[in-house]
């Protein structure tokens, strides 16, 4: 298998950790999470006008066709500066559409960077599993009506139209009889509630009361949405792990370059052999992490269901246990110093801990990935 980036991959890449570094500097960051809409409008059009928006849409609708090993490089960029725009949200809204088909004019409006996305999955009950809904579709005349709530909505707040998964047959946690919807933000009935996470991204509450939707906003075939809910779903786990691994890179070069500066006893605290071990712990975990990253990248689009299961699973969960890791070991090594709010390195660390949770925790996976078909026969 070839890991080696093509040109043009490369170049996307460092264009965005130019302006990241140009232009979203941790202080500019600062002054987006602590304003009142918690994004900004020229950070997402400067996105836009690098193609980020773009890239996962099919050339049809004026995207680039990127695949998920283009976007692993993007979302590792992110991670890396910490970026607090809902990219992931939207692309992961834009990835359902594509999935779904037939919603062409939306991804337009997503490739034009006119439309944010935001995917209304989680419920208070369902913790990890996507398909445990409580949430109910209702036929009613030549479309359907929707009541529940939805909990923890990534930039809920921030999105112009909503991916809902609701229960149109079946019991609560059943794979069948669940439908999705693409749902106007501001659809009569809607409630949002937005929020701050502890890692500086936005989240929301939403509310679903009564909300009428004409047939068109169906997302493939009614009651058969569990198919594209759990391709979705591993996409999004994948991009997980690809920003993982750029905040990984990011605070272990911070912590590098800590024990190089910070002295004590008369001498760099990097010379002490039993902080250098401890280094070297985290770079292994890293270099994993970023193995996995790239594996499931490479799998996530696979035509074998099981494999593309058991592959993004591996991923969550050999992540996961780095980023609790390295993350950890970054503020030890940093001391005090470690979980102020001055450091970047406390800003990665938190954002390590909610990627961590987000989309399946390690358990989650680690229990998926032992309940596929084949899992004796690759163990």
């Amino acid at each position: 298998m070839d890991f080696t980036f093509n040109e043009e991959q490369k170049q996307f890449a460092d264009a965005l950790r130019r302006w990241v570094d140009k232009d979203y500097g941790f202080a500019t960051r600062h002054q987006i999470i602590h304003s009142p809409a918690g994004v900004s409008d020229a950070a997402w059009a400067t996105l836009t006008e690098l193609g980020m928006t773009a890239l996962p849409v099919a050339q049809a609708q004026g995207g680039f066709d990127g695949t998920a090993v283009d976007l692993l490089l993007v979302m590792q960029e992110l991670g890396r500066g910490l970026v607090v725009e809902p990219y992931l949200a939207t692309v992961l809204g834009a990835r359902f559409l594509s999935l779904a088909g037939g919603h062409e004019a939306a991804l337009e409006r997503v490739a034009g960077g006119e439309l944010k996305l935001a995917c209304a999955l989680g419920e208070q009950q369902s913790r990890h599993d996507l398909h445990d809904i409580k949430t109910t579709a209702t036929a009613s005349g030549a479309g359907y009506v929707l009541d529940g709530a939805k909990t923890v909505v990534i930039h809920g707040g921030q999105a112009g139209a909503l991916i809902v998964s609701a229960r149109s047959a079946g019991a609560q946690r059943d794979s069948g009889g669940i439908s999705l919807f693409l749902l106007p933000a501001d659809t009569p009935g809607v409630t949002v509630r937005d929020y701050r996470t502890i890692d500086g991204q936005r989240a929301a509450s939403v509310t679903l009361k009564q909300v009428a939707l004409p047939a068109g906003a169906l997302l493939g075939a009614a009651g058969a949405g569990w198919g594209i809910l759990d391709a979705a779903g591993d996409y999004g786990a994948t991009l997980l792990c690809a920003e993982a691994v750029g905040a990984m890179d990011a605070i272990f070069a911070a912590t590098l370059e800590y024990l190089k500066t910070r002295a004590q006893f008369g001498a760099p605290i990097g010379k002490f052999q039993a902080l250098q071990h401890r280094m070297a712990d985290m770079f292994i975990h890293l270099e994993q992490a970023r193995s996995m990253a790239m594996l499931a990248a490479v799998k996530v689009d696979s035509s074998d269901e099981e494999e593309r299961r058991r592959v993004v699973s591996a991923a969550k969960v050999r992540v996961g246990q780095a980023a609790t890791f390295v993350g950890q070991q970054a503020v030890q090594l940093h001391g005090g110093m470690g979980v102020t709010d001055e450091l970047p390195a406390a800003h990665h660390f938190k954002r390590l801990s909610m990627i961590a949770l987000t989309l399946g925790d390690v358990d989650h996976h680690l229990e998926r990935f032992i309940a596929q078909p084949g899992f004796v026969q690759h163990a």
